[in-house]
């Protein structure tokens, strides 16, 4: 097996790392970009988050010898599985963590997904997480850039707890 997936998966989790680090600089400067350089690292640490994740499901698809090419989404992985006649434990454990709206894998994708709509900054948004309001462009100010940092941080400490639990589990397999 190729595992070209898992060092994609780790390769996408050092850059969510190294733009962490380049987003707390931004945060700390002083320059007239300061604000445009924020949001460009928040967005790209979402983007870095979101890869790393498919990657995973399509390392989850690589071990079980599921077609790797058609997986990009969860359900992707659950036709895989479904038409292989395959089980596998990561797959429930993924979907539970993807169904439950205050986990932490829910709401990285809904920020996400906000990244793709434009928003009225006139308008106040009900988001689920500090992430998604920043991301949105509701807070023109900035001032909850720090609580968006320590989020991603935790996202990145929960995605790496993730990868190697479910990488743990894959090895009896």
């Amino acid at each position: 097996m190729s595992e070209v997936y898992l060092a994609r998966t780790n390769q996408k989790l050092n850059f969510v790392r190294l733009h962490l680090d380049a987003l707390q600089a931004a945060q700390n400067s002083n320059t007239w970009s300061k604000h445009a350089l924020i949001e460009s690292y928040q967005e790209s640490i979402l983007f870095h988050l979101v890869s790393a994740y498919s990657s995973l499901l399509r390392e989850i698809a690589e071990r079980y010898q599921v077609d790797v090419d058609s997986v990009t989404t969860i359900d992707d992985l659950e036709r895989g599985f479904e038409k292989s006649g395959f089980e596998s434990p990561e797959l429930n454990q993924l979907l539970n963590l993807e169904a439950d709206p205050d986990n932490w894998l829910h709401k990285l994708q809904k920020a996400y997904a906000a990244c793709w709509r434009a928003v009225d900054k006139e308008k106040p948004s009900n988001a689920a997480s500090q992430s998604e309001i920043q991301v949105m462009q509701v807070n023109p100010n900035h001032q909850g850039d720090k609580d968006v940092f320590i989020e991603y941080q935790q996202w990145l400490g929960e995605m790496r707890t993730l990868v190697e639990k479910l990488r743990e589990g894959m090895q009896e397999w």
